[in-house]
C-alpha cells in the first residue's frame, strides 16, 4: 500500500511546474482553444496565452511567476478560471443523484453550504475532484475541472437519464457563466468595497448570490485553490469583463495566470487532477504501482525559497522527518517528508 506525502528538496531539486501534457504555448497547439469570455481582456493586459486543458489560458502577465506568487500571497490576485464546468442539478431528487456519484454526504449540507468531494468509478477510482453546494434557490451548483469537463458532464448526464426513466424529478443544466477567483488575504477588502451584503457572514465554503461592482446575478463563494482568504464569483457572461475592470481598479489587486495559482496550489498542498490523483487512486489509499519518490507535482516555492512536491510512496516511508532519494531527471537527489499544507492556509472562518 502507498500513501501520498509531500516533500521540500534540498538546493538542486528542481521540478516543473506544470505538465507539458496540459500546459503548452499555443504555437504547439494543434486543437481548436476555446476561449473563455475574458480572451481579448487578457490580451490587452498582456497576458502571454498557452493552452491548457482544450483552453487558451494567461499563463502569466508582465510580472514574473515568482513577483506574481508573493503578491497573492501578501495582497491579492484575480484569476480566470471561467474554463471549470459551472452545472446545476435540479428537481427534488438531485440530491439522489449526486450522492450515487460522490463519495460526500450532500443530504447534510445546509443551504449555501459547499463541500469538496470526489466523482468515483465502480472501482474506488478518483475521476474527479469537485465542489459541490447546495443552493438556497433549490438546486446544487456543481464546479468541476476542466480537463475532465466532457467525462463529468457524460456522467451527470448518464445518471439524469437514469433516474428520469426510474420516474425521479431531476434535471441539469450547463451553466455558461464565466468564474473569477479573488485571492489573497486582501480579497474580501477589495470585495467588500463593491458589494451590499457583509462578507464577515460569509465563511469558507459558503456562498450567497448578490450584486458585484453593479454586475447582478453574481454567486459569490469563499474559496479557492491558493490556500489563502478569497472568493470565487460566478458571473454572467455580458458582465463579466466589467466586473474584472472594477476590481482591478484597486492598486491591492493584481492579475495572476496559470503558473502562480499551480505554485500557490501546490504550497498549500492541494492536488490537481492529473498529476497527484487520477482513477488509478482511491479516495482512502494511492494504489498506485509506482515507486519510492515518485513525484507527481513538484516546482521551486517561492514563498519558502525552496523547491516542494507531492508523491507517492510506501507507509513505511511516509512519516513526515522521513529522508528520501528522489531522482529528478536521471539524477537522485535528497528529499525530506513534510506534513502539508507547505504553507499555512489562511481560509476565512466565523470565530
Amino acid at each position: 500500500m502507498q500513501r501520498a506525502v509531500s516533500v521540500v528538496a534540498r538546493l538542486g531539486f528542481r521540478l516543473q511546474a506544470f505538465p507539458p501534457a496540459l500546459c503548452r504555448p499555443l504555437s504547439c497547439a494543434q486543437e481548436v482553444l476555446r476561449r473563455t469570455p475574458l480572451y481579448d481582456f487578457h490580451l490587452a493586459h498582456g497576458g502571454k496565452m498557452v493552452a491548457f486543458a482544450g483552453w487558451s489560458l494567461p499563463v502569466q502577465y508582465r510580472d514574473s511567476h515568482t513577483d506574481s506568487h508573493l503578491h497573492t500571497r501578501q495582497h491579492c490576485s484575480l484569476f480566470d478560471v471561467s474554463h471549470m464546468l459551472q452545472t446545476k442539478i435540479l428537481g427534488s431528487d438531485r440530491v439522489k443523484l449526486m450522492e450515487s456519484l460522490v463519495v460526500g454526504d450532500i443530504a447534510e449540507l445546509r443551504p449555501n453550504q459547499g463541500t469538496l468531494s470526489l466523482f468515483t468509478n465502480e472501482a474506488g477510482g478518483i475521476l474527479d475532484d469537485l465542489i459541490v453546494t447546495n443552493t438556497s434557490e433549490g438546486h446544487l451548483y456543481v464546479v468541476s475541472n476542466a480537463g475532465c469537463w466532457e467525462k463529468d458532464l457524460a456522467l451527470m448526464q448518464d445518471k439524469v437519464r437514469e433516474l428520469q426513466n426510474q420516474g425521479r424529478d431531476v434535471g441539469l443544466e450547463v451553466l455558461d457563466n464565466a468564474l473569477l477567483a479573488l485571492q489573497g488575504p486582501t480579497a474580501a477588502q477589495v470585495l467588500q468595497a463593491g458589494v451590499a451584503d457583509d462578507l464577515r457572514k460569509l465563511p469558507f465554503m459558503t456562498s450567497a448570490v448578490m450584486e458585484v461592482f453593479g454586475v447582478s446575478g453574481c454567486r459569490v463563494t469563499r474559496c479557492g485553490y491558493t490556500g489563502e482568504d478569497g472568493v470565487e464569483i460566478s458571473v454572467p457572461v455580458a458582465g463579466a469583463v466589467h466586473l474584472a475592470t472594477a476590481i482591478l481598479k484597486n492598486p491591492e489587486v493584481k492579475l495572476a495566470g496559470l503558473a502562480a495559482r499551480d505554485s500557490l496550489r501546490l504550497e498549500a498542498g492541494l492536488c490537481l487532477y492529473g498529476n497527484d490523483i487520477d482513477e488509478h487512486t482511491t479516495p482512502v489509499e494511492g494504489s498506485l504501482s509506482w515507486t519510492l519518490g515518485t513525484v507527481t507535482s513538484g516546482c521551486p516555492s517561492p514563498s519558502l525559497k525552496k523547491n516542494v512536491a507531492m508523491g507517492y510512496v510506501p507507509c513505511e516511508y511516509s512519516r513526515p522527518g522521513t529522508m528520501l532519494l528522489v531522482e529528478v531527471r536521471r539524477k537522485q537527489q535528497m528529499a525530506v517528508v513534510s506534513k502539508m499544507p507547505f504553507v499555512p492556509t489562511n481560509y476565512y472562518t466565523l470565530k
